[in-house]
């Protein structure tokens, strides 16, 4: 195997079973745009939690979930149209639930467009967002 490879392979094995899908942060997403990002984040789940759950349609599962709110990631990517980024979530039974919140800006204003169910207990769903 020619050893200029192994520090490749290396780093995609190690991103490939990391368990964030779009690569985890993108460090050129910074300064007001990434705190516009967060901010949006924190207002849109603030906004949905109801009697002290977030509560998401799973299109999946085709269940509504209520679940208690744990933190957001510090991560952010941008895939298509949309800044992605993570949140954690816990249902009654002790689920774990990563959701990413789909963000768009426009004119300088950020908002939280969709929020689709990445993974649950660490099992995560594919979508795809790019035509």
């Amino acid at each position: 195997m020619n050893m200029k490879r192994v520090p490749v392979i290396a780093l995609a094995l190690f991103f490939g079973l990391c368990g964030v899908s779009f690569g985890g942060d993108d460090p050129s997403i910074k300064g007001k745009t990434r705190e516009g990002i967060q901010s949006a984040m924190k207002r849109h789940i603030d906004g949905n939690i109801v009697d002290g759950k977030y509560v998401i349609y799973d299109a999946v599962d085709g269940k509504l979930r209520k679940l208690k709110f744990d933190k957001v990631h510090e991560g952010i990517v941008k895939k298509a149209d949309f800044y992605i980024s993570c949140a954690d979530f816990v249902d009654g039974g002790g689920n774990k639930y990563d959701l990413d919140l789909l963000v768009v800006e426009r004119n300088g204003d950020f908002r939280v467009l969709e929020t689709v169910v990445h993974a649950i207990n660490g099992e995560k769903r594919k979508y795809h967002l790019e035509d």
